[in-house]
């Protein structure tokens, strides 16, 4: 049984191709539209699997060329993360067999393909992941730096999560590591080498630096709808991070930042030394900003690709404040009132302060000064 799947972000496109595979039908794909119509001409599959937003011909008008050019009734069902009513419908007028909403797991996808033509006369690959699998709305990279996390790297932690939230791929960047970070992370990467990827960075650059050459190198990847970072140590956890994801989906916002800001409900702890520091330097860094943002410094954002070009092309001044300098080449960029609008600060419910910290209290006393040079470069 032959299944014809067109999506232009290849991140969603093989791990459907992996699944059904696994499941017993033959599968095709085609990463945008144009491509999809010449393979269903050559192919004559048994059902049509197509995403709605694609560059160039999209899914409707895949729709509309098998169901009023070529006169088939080829089974076809959208999967998109397209909820707009109207797209809907006019999807089934076209004559569309089903319509799922990303996010949506692999297991409901299987069952919906399988409900409309069957399931394969083959015994299914007994290596079918057992755990929920779940197709994103949107792809996202994540850069994660890393300098000397041999120790306190968790491996198992983001394996799973690369595993089951398929759309994420994850960067990890070895920021010039005198350990075996770089080892590690390799290792890593075996495991799922089309959600995880290693940029390594000869030299120690700073955490900024890491940062910005792994962001730049993510943008590249044009599949990528979403680019942000994470700290290595997983202070932020990835259900907070996938939270921020959400908010940036769901608005029109440019960046979503997490924030460390005490709360009601929120598991936040930090050593008391640094929980002082943190506030006399939050209460420097909002005079500098001339915005009320309380949190600049939280190692978890999330930003839409449009934006990261502009924020990331040049060197940042400082190794460590590069947040606070991004906050500056918003409000440079877009004006001061317009940036406030297009910055979220979101709280955190889960943040706990990791031993290891590579920021040491002698390092905090030097951030005065950096402030200092950042208010000078960009005021």
């Amino acid at each position: 049984m032959k299944v014809l799947a067109i999506d232009d972000q290849q991140l969603i496109l093989m791990s459907v191709k992996k699944r059904l595979t696994e499941i017993g039908y033959d599968v095709e794909v085609a990463d945008n539209g144009e491509k999809g119509i010449e393979l269903f001409d050559s192919l004559e599959p048994d059902l049509v699997l197509v995403d709605i937003n694609m560059p160039g011909m999209s899914g409707l008008g895949v729709v509309q060329h098998i169901r009023q050019t070529k006169k088939s009734q080829t089974p076809i069902i959208i999967m998109s993360g397209n909820t707009d009513e109207k797209v809907i419908v006019d999807g089934f007028d076209l004559g569309i067999d089903d319509y799922m909403k990303k996010p949506v797991s692999l297991d409901e996808m299987s069952a919906r393909i399988k409900r409309i033509i069957g399931a394969p006369e083959v015994t299914p690959n007994s290596k079918i992941s057992a755990d929920t699998q779940m197709l994103q709305k949107h792809c996202v990279g994540v850069v994660i730096p890393c300098y000397n996390e041999e120790e306190r790297l968790s491996g198992e932690e983001f394996k799973k999560f690369a595993h089951q939230n398929l759309g994420y791929h994850l960067c990890f960047v070895n920021d010039g590591s005198t350990d075996n970070t770089l080892s590690v992370l390799q290792e890593l990467q075996k495991e799922n080498p089309s959600n995880i990827s290693v940029y390594n960075c000869e030299k120690n650059g700073g955490k900024a630096e890491a940062v910005r050459q792994g962001v730049l190198h993510m943008v590249k990847d044009e599949q990528l709808d979403y680019i942000g970072y994470l700290d290595a140590d997983l202070s932020t956890d990835f259900r907070d991070f996938d939270d921020l994801v959400k908010t940036l989906e769901n608005s029109n916002f440019k960046i979503v930042s997490g924030s460390r800001i005490s709360r009601m409900g929120a598991n936040i702890t930090k050593e008391s030394a640094r929980k002082i520091i943190s506030m006399t330097i939050n209460m420097i860094i909002q005079k500098i900003l001339g915005m009320p943002f309380k949190d600049t410094q939280c190692g978890a954002k999330i930003m839409d690709r449009e934006i990261v070009t502009h924020m990331f092309q040049k060197k940042f001044v400082t190794k460590w404040l590069f947040d606070v300098e991004i906050f500056m080449r918003m409000r440079r960029f877009y004006g001061k009132e317009e940036a406030k609008r297009l910055i979220c600060e979101q709280p955190l419910k889960r943040w706990i302060h990791a031993d290891g910290s590579k920021l040491s209290m002698k390092d905090s006393v030097k951030i005065v000064g950096q402030l200092a040079q950042i208010a000078i470069k960009y005021r």
